[in-house]
């Protein structure tokens, strides 16, 4: 029988993507781990790879396609063996396009509020993969059709692909154990219905037309919100809505951390006819943050409605700058890194989030966030706190300043930095000693060596 290859989640919380590119045509054999297409979320450009082998019967959404749901049938393969020309006359028709300016937002790191009935047909195994309250049930297009010829229900699988993904041993087990068998469908179940598109003259909200108004018609051009853009400024409402903010700040003295960072990397053995690391400013900051949330626990947390979620270790999140928005890759175990681990991963994490070529679970998640924005000259800034983390850290650039040592002045090169904490987690004591951990490390750096 023909093989519908779905639009899939690449992350728990995804409910579209973009199909940007096809990287197999009609006609081509393929088989399981061979990578056939490139979808784009709202941060990153991932590659698909087939579960299943066989022949690529017929691409039903085009390259280039935008707003495909999770689950929306993209490809039909026949199987080995199977009439090519009748598996693709039974494919479904493809889901229609949404545009950029007309998708809703974006669904990123937050959980997604309940979405409304899809106007897209779904394909015929889509159903296997949604429990009966409604839950979406992730699992693989292999998974899914071995359920559907098995009786299985997919909402009583307990999978472990990534993020809780059901593959196909997930299956085999429940049908070698005699898994819960799928309820039969209600003979009147209701029939979703697409919602009805809005008219072209409302294409524009309420709130634009209003903007609009106050400027010369043709001095200005629309562009379109992509989705990075959309997710960003949901996620900063929800943080400035949710989040009760306070700020502490402090002045680092740098003289010592720059004349160590010097020797580190004088002494970086030579790699290929280069050096093996090359050790940054950055690069010290996070580790010299990840060890500040070791020695002080407390605000190493999450808040919760009913618990303090306390971290074991110390994953920092570095904001990093890409065309159109942000990205915040994710230094894991940071506390027990090296410095030369550390700029390593952040050199490779920082290509690859340029590129968009970064994995969700590189840039979700986290316990805390470093925001430098030192090289481009700024002294001193406030960053808005990333949930679930509690608190951000803002870098600025250091710089030459007036000091007073011993009664007498002195010129230091001074970088002021400002926490920024979820006051329901980290008051302004905790955030205090956070800071003055900090400080430490930084005007005593060796400390981050031992």
């Amino acid at each position: 029988m023909p093989i519908n290859i779905t639009m899939p989640a690449l992350s728990p919380t995804m409910e579209e993507g973009n199909l940007s590119k096809w990287l197999v045509k009609e006609g081509d054999t393929v088989k399981s781990g061979d990578v056939i297409a490139e979808i784009e979320t709202d941060k990153a450009t991932m590659e698909v790879e087939a579960v299943d082998e066989g022949t690529v019967a017929k691409l039903v959404v085009a390259a280039g396609t935008e707003g495909v749901k999770v689950n929306a049938l993209i490809a039909v393969l026949a199987a080995d063996g199977e009439d090519v020309a009748a598996a693709a006359s039974g494919a479904g028709s493809p889901a229609p396009a949404q545009k950029a300016d007309a998708a809703p937002a974006a669904k990123a790191e937050a959980a997604p509020a309940p979405s409304a009935p899809a106007a897209a047909p779904v394909p015929a195994t889509a159903p296997a993969s949604v429990s009966p309250d409604g839950n979406r049930t992730f699992s693989s297009p292999l998974a899914r059709r071995l359920a559907k010829e098995a009786g299985i229900d997919l909402s009583a699988v307990a999978g472990s692909g990534p993020h809780g993904r059901v593959v196909k041993s997930d299956v085999e087990a429940a049908v070698a154990g005699g898994g819960a068998k799928a309820a039969a469908p209600a003979a009147s179940a209701p029939q979703a219905t697409a919602a009805p598109a809005p008219a072209a003259a409302a294409s524009k909200s309420a709130s634009e037309e209003a903007v609009l108004k106050l400027f010369e018609p043709g001095s200005y051009e629309l562009v379109p919100h992509d989705g990075m853009r959309k997710t960003i400024a949901r996620r900063l409402v929800e943080s400035k809505q949710t989040i009760p903010h306070f700020y502490v700040s402090v002045d680092c003295e740098l003289d010592a951390l720059m004349a160590l960072r010097a020797q580190l990397n004088d002494a970086a053995p030579r790699k290929d006819n280069a050096p093996a690391y090359k050790l940054s400013v950055n690069d010290m900051v996070i580790k010299a943050m990840a060890l500040s949330l070791r020695d002080v626990p407390d605000a190493n947390v999450s808040w919760t409605d009913n618990n303090m979620v306390k971290h074991k270790y110390a994953d920092v999140g570095v904001a990093v700058s890409i065309p159109g928005g942000l990205i915040t890759p994710i230094i894991r175990k940071a506390e027990q890194k090296t410095l030369s681990a550390i700029s390593n991963e952040m050199r490779d994490l920082g290509k690859r989030a340029k590129d968009r070529k970064l994995k969700p679970e590189e840039y979700q998640g986290g316990t805390s966030s470093v925001s430098n924005m030192g090289m481009m000259g700024v002294k001193n800034f406030a960053a808005v706190v990333n949930p679930p983390h509690a608190t951000i850290l803002a870098v600025g650039a250091g710089e030459q300043r007036v000091v007073v040592k011993k009664g007498e002045m002195a010129i230091a090169t001074v970088m002021s930095v400002t926490l920024s904490t979820d006051h329901r987690c980290v008051d302004g004591a905790l955030g205090a000693e956070l800071l003055q951990a900090f400080k430490g490390y930084i005007e005593n750096p060796m400390g981050m060596l031992v």
